[in-house]
């Protein structure tokens, strides 16, 4: 017992001191940044604008691999099993951490606790009710009153059964006691055609989808989903503010890591990420799109994960969005 016990620790040990010597010369070649969504898509925009900065930080570039497929599983999957030397990392929603682990549907490789390590989050980005400028609502109030005198007649779009915004839909469906009529589209872009052009009275989408319009003047926010105001839209009132209590759901960006890479690496990637969105200009544009930074220690992103993984549990129940 005594041979098993120093036996453990002195493996323990050694991979201790072998995780300190490559965080000492760790970069030594180009950092595979993995994006589990399309191009073009928020977070592909999000990763080569701080993949570049962050590259800089590290000393080495950070080259962005965009691997769509299983909305967001099939990258994270391609991280979860790649060696654990830090040289591949993951940019992310949380679709494939917290959602997509409780859909039925979805056949993963991976365990997003045991086989992907937390970084850090990034940013958390709220959904944005938003409906036509000419409507005749003016608040979450008005939404609510329309919706009880008219059941399942105000329609909403997302982008897509299961997404966030269809989640969080159905979550102040719920919360409100009303019945919305759910549009699913194939991503916020055309979501956002169909309420200009009147195809459905509302809209839930991020803040960068819409923003452009607000101002504008085109479409109008009546409130944010989460517990705060958006910096990006200081004079919208949160869906708590406008009368439903506890209500705060976003969706948040972050960057893991194989489980199993050495923690040095994992802080020294960390402390490059941070000096990236907390400095402008990356932190100033991400303010000016509604995604103020947000950084966490790996353990506060882990204890997000374990959270989220039963809050989003009840949002995909309540949604339907696994039959």
């Amino acid at each position: 017992m005594h041979k098993a016990i120093c036996a453990g620790l002195m493996f323990g040990l050694m991979g201790s001191i072998a995780g300190h010597s490559m965080a000492q010369t760790y970069p030594t070649k180009p950092v595979r940044l993995i994006v589990p969504f399309a191009p073009g898509g928020t977070t592909e925009v999000l990763a080569r604008m701080i993949g570049q900065k962050m590259g800089e930080h590290l000393g080495q570039s950070v080259v962005v691999d965009t691997r769509p497929g299983a909305s967001g599983s099939l990258g994270a999957g391609i991280t979860a099993s790649a060696l654990p030397d830090g040289y591949t990392l993951l940019f992310t929603s949380l679709s494939p951490i917290v959602i997509n682990v409780n859909l039925s549907s979805m056949k993963l490789t991976y365990n997003p606790e045991k086989d992907l390590a937390p970084v850090s989050v990034i940013t958390k980005v709220p959904s944005v009710f938003t409906i036509h400028a000419d409507s005749p609502m003016r608040s979450i109030k008005d939404l609510i009153a329309s919706a009880k005198a008219a059941p399942g007649k105000i329609s909403y779009g997302s982008s897509g059964v299961g997404s966030v915004n269809h989640l969080i839909g159905e979550m102040f469906k719920l919360n409100a006691g009303v019945d919305l009529l759910h549009v699913p589209y194939k991503g916020a872009g055309q979501g956002l055609v169909g309420l200009m052009t009147k195809e459905v009275q509302m809209i839930l989408a991020a803040p960068p989808a819409v923003l452009p319009a607000v101002r504008n003047n085109q479409l109008r926010a009546l409130a944010v989903s989460s517990a705060n105001r958006s910096p990006a839209m200081p004079n919208v009132p949160t869906v708590i503010e406008s009368g439903i209590p506890g209500f705060d759901l976003s969706a948040w960006y972050c960057l893991m890591a194989p489980a199993g890479t050495p923690r040095p690496i994992i802080d020294k990637i960390r402390a490059a990420l941070i000096k990236t969105i907390t400095v402008p200009p990356v932190s100033d544009r991400l303010i000016g799109e509604g995604a103020a930074p947000e950084p966490t220690t790996p353990e506060e992103f882990a204890k997000l994960i374990r959270a989220d993984l039963k809050i989003w549990a009840k949002a995909v129940q309540v949604s339907g969005a696994d039959k």
